[in-house]
């Protein structure tokens, strides 16, 4: 029997091209791999992924809040109001509450973000129990703050 001699030439142009094969293969998959990330993060980005990324977004935007008189002592509402501009709360509204009979002060959540009322409510010294849940989709706020006859123990107030 004779034995059939494999051709070194052969062998010596296939490694070149299974190589240059080979390396493209891996560049392609280096190239989809990076654009598939960037749009999956992109899309994360604008869309969110979890309700915990929304929280992050909402608290890092202003807050949004009315602020009520509802114990009828004249300035304090707009000494509060100063107080929580200058720690980034955009008050969009400020008047008297329909009653000035209120005794302890109340912070209304009044959209699903209630972290926004508690992060008002630690701003100004208030316990998470005087904040109550209404949702209202009339009212393009966070929160409406009304303030009480014990204004004296809030903090932006306790030197007035």
């Amino acid at each position: 029997m004779r034995e059939k001699k494999i051709s070194t030439d052969k062998q010596k142009v296939d490694i070149p091209k299974n190589l240059i094969l080979n390396i493209s293969i891996i560049l392609l998959i280096f190239i989809n791999t990076v654009l598939a990330y960037t749009t999956f993060k992109a899309a994360s980005q604008k869309f969110g992924n979890s309700g915990d990324d929304l929280l992050i977004d909402s608290l890092k935007a202003r807050i949004q809040v009315e602020v009520l008189n509802g114990c009828g002592v004249t300035g304090v509402a707009d000494d509060l109001t100063n107080y929580l501009r200058a720690n980034h709360v955009d008050v969009v509204n400020l008047g008297n509450y329909r009653s000035f009979e209120i005794e302890t002060s109340i912070i209304i959540s009044r959209n699903e973000k209630i972290k926004n009322a508690e992060k008002v409510a630690a701003l100004v010294g208030l316990d998470e129990n005087s904040i109550i849940q209404q949702i209202n989709s009339d009212y393009l706020l966070d929160v409406t703050f009304i303030l009480g006859k014990d204004y004296g123990n809030l903090i932006p107030l306790k030197k007035r």
